[in-house]
């Protein structure tokens, strides 16, 4: 396994993202980014990436939820001041960590990049999204010419996903590409 410092940008998962600090001994107050936040019971340290790009590691002390966010602790930040110079930061874990799927589930950063081809061969477009509605999920799709098309993720529409190829086969039933 490769170290936090020199895992690529790409291989990393974000699961948190800082909004604030709270109270007066270094918290801060994070958006969940995870659909899998009791993984936080098993997390240690976490990659700290900047909007910039830089990035740090830091030792996880404790956590708690707290209205459908998670409030973090760092090790060495313990006071409002150090915490503040974390916010807009992610924290991430390398994807080698990342929690395991079942089969034909995938994590949106997969799909985001895939191209998406309709059973004709035809390209309709690339993924930039994926938007969750409740108990579905639509990917947005981006047409060559800008338009965005809502396909959603169902097994009847979706017939193949090749994330290694960044490929996404449909069968878009009829006047679903005209309703965008």
């Amino acid at each position: 396994m490769s170290g936090f410092e020199s895992d690529s940008p790409d291989s990393l998962v974000s699961i948190a993202k800082a909004v604030r600090t709270r109270g007066l001994k270094g918290e801060i107050v994070a958006d969940l980014l995870t659909d899998f936040p009791e993984r936080f019971e098993s997390v240690e340290r976490l990659i700290a990436l900047a909007p910039n790009g830089e990035r740090k590691s830091l030792n996880l002390e404790h956590f708690w939820f707290q209205n459908n966010r998670v409030v973090l602790k760092f090790a060495n930040y313990d006071s409002i001041e150090a915490a503040k110079e974390l916010t807009g930061y992610e924290f991430c874990v390398p994807e080698a960590e990342r929690v395991p799927l079942e089969s034909h589930e995938y994590y949106d950063f997969e799909l985001e990049g895939c191209a998406v081809h309709d059973v004709s061969g035809r390209e309709i477009g690339k993924v930039g999204s994926v938007l969750k509605t409740g108990g579905a999920e639509i990917l947005v799709v981006t047409a060559s010419d800008g338009a965005e098309v809502m396909v959603p993720l169902a097994e009847s529409i979706v017939l193949e996903v090749d994330t290694a190829g960044k490929r996404i086969l449909i069968d878009p039933p009829e006047g679903l590409l005209e309703l965008s």
